[in-house]
């Protein structure tokens, strides 16, 4: 251990961490530009397409009872994979459905990718970890030290598709977070204008794009939903289910009501709207107190030390010229 302490804090070998940081730091700050891309276009129209999948799904469902697939078969690989070694009884769960779902992934080709690299992974980190530790590292530790380093990395890859679609499911939240209570008053504004819930999803899933994609999309199927299921109720919960929000899982609550007891939705809608924009400004309020302590510590590593360095340095180099 105390070989693994001098080699962490060697001055060379921090050096050339913090000079690679900085590089890759520079490369990222000038590609980032040149990567982004506007995705509105795409995800709208694969929004269309999925809503022509449904009607047609729900239309060969009512003449010949037949069910349709709302996605392309999954490749074919991952699902011989799957298939023979039995993945779904043994990593399947309901849970890793929701949360594909609510990372925007959907059908059963995500599920089997999912279920391929959740045993793919362990596989690969292990190997990988293997070679660069006992071949390119060569590093004159205990071999069972070498192995359970080894094995940490295969448990981390074996995490790793969930900590993804953690990241990705909080990604989008946060953007339908964000654009939620300007969508309640957009949708107020269309219901007490007279028009149809169906037609203020469309119309508002047309506005709302611009400020966030996926909101976009999940207003645009459940417009789909509610023209074909044939249980109403059961589109709001879907809605509710696949953003995973509180503030939506309210509203849907509200009309689920609306479409039982026929209460109005005007006072409801523009109530919620108010509490999910308090909600939102709580939560940046709440970054915002919170953003002092972690500027602590960047603060004393960065800048005390250059702050030290310009106005002890003349002094020192005087110093240093008298002797």
């Amino acid at each position: 251990m105390s070989s693994i302490v001098d080699q962490l804090i060697d001055p060379r070998l921090l050096t050339m961490t913090f000079a690679a940081i900085a590089a890759v730091a520079t490369v990222l700050t000038l590609a980032m530009p040149l990567l982004v891309t506007d995705t509105l276009n795409k995800r709208m129209k694969a929004v269309a397409l999925e809503r022509e999948k449904i009607r047609q799904r729900e239309r060969e469902r009512m003449v010949q009872g037949s069910k349709a697939s709302l996605r392309q078969s999954p490749k074919a690989y991952m699902k011989k994979v799957v298939d023979d070694f039995n993945l779904s009884k043994w990593l399947g769960q309901e849970q890793a459905r929701t949360m594909l779902i609510q990372a925007g992934y959907r059908g059963q080709a995500p599920y089997v990718t999912y279920l391929f690299f959740r045993m793919a992974m362990p596989i690969v980190m292990l190997v990988a970890s293997l070679f660069y530790i006992f071949v390119v590292l060569k590093l004159h530790y205990p071999p069972m030290l070498k192995l359970a380093m080894s094995i940490g990395a295969a448990y981390f890859g074996m995490y790793s598709p969930n900590l993804y679609l953690k990241n990705k499911i909080q990604r989008r939240q946060m953007s339908i977070k964000r654009a939620f209570p300007d969508t309640l008053d957009l949708l107020l504004i269309c219901v007490e204008s007279g028009m149809s819930i169906e037609a203020a999803f469309r119309k508002v899933s047309e506005e709302v794009g611009s400020q966030s994609v996926a909101l976009a999309e999940e207003l645009t199927l459940t417009t789909a939903e509610l023209s074909y299921l044939p249980d109403r109720r059961q589109a709001y919960e879907n809605l509710a289910q696949r953003t995973g929000i509180e503030g939506v899982r309210a509203v849907c609550l509200a009309l689920q009501q609306s479409e039982r007891y026929g209460t109005p939705l005007g006072n409801t809608m523009r109530v919620m709207a108010q509490e999910n924009r308090d909600m939102r400004m709580a939560e940046a309020e709440k970054k915002a107190a919170g953003l002092p302590p972690k500027l602590t510590v960047p603060m004393i590593v960065f800048f005390l030390p250059v702050l030290f360095i310009v106005i002890l340095g003349p002094a020192a180099i005087r110093v240093m010229a008298l002797r």
